[in-house]
C-alpha cells in the first residue's frame, strides 16, 4: 500500500516539515554527488557497534559514534527509499505539525527518530549477529513512524487516497491505513520477513510516538476538524 494523498488540508504552512523534507533531500545530494552513496552510508550511517561500544569502525565518520544517530536519520539507501519517506512525511507531517506547533513537532520529530535509532541498536545487539551489529542503519522512517502514530491518535477517522498493486486506488480511514502498517512491522518482525529493513526502528518510533504525543501536547488554539464518514 502506497500513501498518495490525505483529505485532512493543514491550517497553516507547514514549515518545519518542509524544512525536513528539504534537509534529507540536501542530504541524499550529498550522498550522491559527494562521497559516495556506499561511504556516506558508512560515514553518517547509524552503526549498532560504534552506538554500542564507542568506537569508530570508520576514522573519517562525519561526527562521533552517538551522533550519528542524528546524522543517519537524513540520509537514504537509494532513490526509492528517500522518496517514499518524504511523500509519507509531507502527507502525515504537516497535520501532526498542525496540531503540535512548530517547536513541539520538531522536537517531538528529533525524539522519536532517535528513540527509532536506539530500538534498533539494541535490537541488533541482543541478536548476537555480527552483521547486524555491524551494517548502517540510515532513513527518516523511524521518525515518520512516529509521526504516524500520532496520526493515529489524532486523526484516525480521516481518509487517506491509497494505491494498492497493480492498479488500485482506494480511500480508507487512516486509522486503518496506519494500523496494517504496523502491523505489518511486528509480523516482519516475528519473523524477520524484512531482511535489510530496520523493522525495528519503525516498532521503536511508532511506540516512541504514541508515548511522546501525549507528553509534549497539542499547541492550545489547535481543535481537530471534525469528519462524518
Amino acid at each position: 500500500m502506497i500513501p498518495l494523498k490525505d483529505d485532512n488540508p493543514a491550517e497553516r504552512l507547514p514549515l518545519v516539515t518542509i524544512a525536513l523534507v528539504a534537509l534529507n533531500v540536501a542530504a541524499y545530494w550529498w550522498q550522491v554527488t559527494g562521497v559516495g552513496l556506499e561511504a556516506s552510508v558508512f560515514r553518517g550511517g547509524t552503526i549498532p557497534f560504534e552506538i554500542l561500544t564507542f568506537q569508530d569502525i570508520d576514522e573519517r565518520d562525519l561526527v562521533a559514534p552517538p551522533l550519528t544517530i542524528l546524522t543517519g536519520m537524513f540520509l537514504h539507501g537509494s532513490v526509492a527509499h528517500i522518496g517514499a519517506n518524504m511523500l509519507t512525511l509531507w502527507i502525515f507531517g504537516n497535520n501532526v505539525e498542525d496540531a503540535l506547533g512548530r517547536v513541539r513537532y520538531a522536537v517531538f520529530y528529533l525524539l522519536a527518530g532517535i528513540a527509532a535509532a536506539l530500538s534498533q541498536v539494541v535490537a541488533s545487539g541482543l541478536s548476537g549477529d555480527r552483521a547486524a551489529i555491524e551494517t548502517p542503519m540510515v532513513g527518516a522512517s523511524g521518525a515518520i513512524a512516529g509521526v504516524l502514530a500520532a496520526y493515529l491518535l489524532l486523526f484516525p477517522r480521516h481518509r487517506i487516497l491509497t494505491f494498492i498493486v497493480p492498479i488500485w486506488f482506494v480511500r480508507i480511514p487512516a486509522g486503518l491505513f496506519i494500523a496494517f502498517w504496523f502491523g505489518g512491522q511486528v509480523l516482519n518482525a516475528i519473523l524477520g520477513s524484512a531482511p535489510g529493513v530496520a523493522v525495528f526502528a519503525h516498532i521503536g518510533g511508532f511506540v516512541a510516538g504514541w508515548l511522546l504525543l501525549r507528553w509534549i501536547g497539542r499547541r492550545r488554539t489547535w481543535r481537530a476538524r471534525r469528519v462524518s464518514w
